[in-house]
């Protein structure tokens, strides 16, 4: 945990294989559903925040994966390491001086970076808590 929330490496180190796809009474997602919705839309707002040629996905469709579980291991792998790779290219873009973060963005409605940053960091905050929430449930 660093500051008052925890970070996604520890929300989902070692999470175990048998509970990614399930869900138990009351939880409306699956630990895979959550971190491929998170991994969705993080890739969807960088998207966003750079790209002139933007296409807005249709919601909720686009945002969610088709399965409670994930398809194997790999898919699970593959969806933590991009969710990484997308926050490392967030962060990277917003660290960078030559952005302003308070300019509304060209192709947007009124939307800014800075708007954008904190859109993911509630958006993973929020996410990440049900996923810590879904663990201790399953985990007794």
């Amino acid at each position: 945990m660093k500051g008052a929330h925890v970070n996604f490496d520890a929300a989902l180190a070692d999470f175990p294989a048998a509970m990614r796809g399930a869900r138990p009474h009351g939880a409306p997602h699956s630990a895979w559903q959550l971190l491929e919705h998170m991994r969705i839309a993080q890739e969807d707002i960088l998207d966003f925040s750079r790209n002139a040629r933007y296409r807005e996905k249709k919601f909720p469709d686009d945002y969610w994966p088709a399965t409670e579980a994930p398809p194997s291991e790999d898919a699970w792998n593959k969806s933590l390491q991009r969710f990484q790779d997308d926050l490392k290219e967030m962060q990277e873009l917003i660290a960078d001086t030559k952005h302003d973060l308070l300019a509304k963005i060209p192709h947007g409605t009124g939307q800014t970076l800075l708007r954008e940053a904190l859109l993911v960091a509630d958006h993973n905050a929020y996410h990440l808590g049900q996923i810590v929430f879904l663990r201790k449930m399953m985990e007794g």
